[in-house]
């Protein structure tokens, strides 16, 4: 593609050409992604039913476009009806030999900030769970001493005096049980990949969930039916939704609530790494859940080990969620405020041979 249509396709960012009555005309394909959504569906309708903004930026733009000037705007939150806002900067000009038509960029900031910042601690977390590895393995086998000791206690024991044996063992025990989820880091297997439909590992997690701890959830559906295959091992995405729909669950009133489902996919979202590569992501789960929210004081940690917010909780469960995923060469992120947490899964597409060899 050459040409002014090739540098629009070419455009890394969402773009948005709008004409003198502030409707759409064209967008790319960044544009699209971002969206969640078709020119076909956008094209010709007003911007700001389309775009919204949390500022009020209608009567700047309109002084941008009357005095022929660009206009900047940095660190607002920028959404759409079909997706979560995300925190961007924007870049508004005129287009010079088009009177009233104006170029809109949206740069989302919020994203490539992130990415940038879990490869820096990423290695922490791997050297957390590595110790953690090695003192599960050093203290078992006391641990095995100890229970066994205090069950030939209990033997010689009035019954009244066997509370105490009792609680040794129990705590025993529950140390092991923990000692054991830590040791899963340790033996998990490299990821198996091969093209798998993400809607199938979505309806198992579901109906698992339904049977069982989400049983007093409602849990709805809000699927891209026009989704690829995804580039993953199916047992351990399966391991991943089921900790995410758990995880929601435990936040839950005890009288219910409502979790959602959404798949969609998006063109524009790129991993970069520190070393300046990266890799296209564009196909997005997020489970979405209406509880109470993350604590704002471990919002910032909740994927490193042993950082829970539940009372009891072993804070493993999301490590190992961002692990599998970062096996995989994905991305997970978080947004939480009371009322909406929303969890979101980044994943490669199958190579495009393999998008009709379903796999699960």
């Amino acid at each position: 593609m050459t040409g002014d249509s090739g540098i629009w396709a070419s455009l890394p960012v969402p773009a948005f050409l709008i004409d003198a009555q502030d409707r759409i005309s064209r967008m790319n394909s960044a544009a699209e992604g971002f969206l969640n959504a078709s020119s076909r569906a956008v094209v010709g309708n007003p911007v700001w039913d389309e775009i919204a903004i949390d500022a009020p930026i209608e009567e700047a733009f309109a002084r941008a476009r009357s005095n022929e000037t660009p206009l900047f705007v940095n660190d607002i939150d920028v959404g759409s009806g079909r997706r979560a806002p995300l925190q961007c900067n924007l870049q508004i000009a005129p287009l010079l030999d088009s009177p009233g038509m104006m170029i809109l960029l949206v740069s989302p900031r919020e994203l490539a900030g992130r990415m940038t910042q879990s490869y820096s601690v990423k290695s922490a977390a791997q050297s957390a769970i590595g110790m953690a590895e090695m003192l599960a393995h050093e203290i078992k086998n006391p641990l095995a001493g100890i229970t066994g000791a205090a069950q030939l206690l209990s033997m010689g024991l009035p019954p009244e005096d066997l509370e105490l044996t009792d609680l040794i063992v129990a705590e025993s025990r529950r140390i092991v049980k923990l000692l054991e989820q830590v040791e899963q880091f340790g033996n998990l297997s490299p990821p198996d990949l091969r093209p798998v439909n993400l809607h199938d590992v979505l309806d198992r997690a579901r109906r698992s969930a339904l049977l069982g701890f989400g049983a007093h959830m409602k849990i709805v559906e809000d699927y891209d039916p026009s989704l690829p295959m995804a580039l993953g091992d199916p047992d351990q995405l399966l391991q991943v939704v089921l900790n995410l729909l758990r995880n929601a669950a435990q936040a839950a009133d005890p009288g219910g609530g409502t979790i959602r489902v959404h798949s969609y996919f998006e063109h524009s979202f790129r991993l970069r790494r520190a070393d300046g590569t990266g890799q296209p992501l564009p196909l997005q789960i997020e489970i979405i859940d209406d509880g109470p929210g993350l604590p704002e004081e471990i919002r910032a940690d909740i994927f490193d080990p042993f950082v829970s917010g539940r009372e009891n909780g072993t804070g493993l469960g999301l490590a190992l969620v961002s692990k599998i995923i970062s096996d995989h060469g994905g991305w997970i992120s978080v947004t939480s405020v009371p009322g909406r947490t929303v969890f979101r899964l980044s994943l490669p597409r199958a190579p495009h041979s393999a998008d009709n060899k379903e796999t699960v």
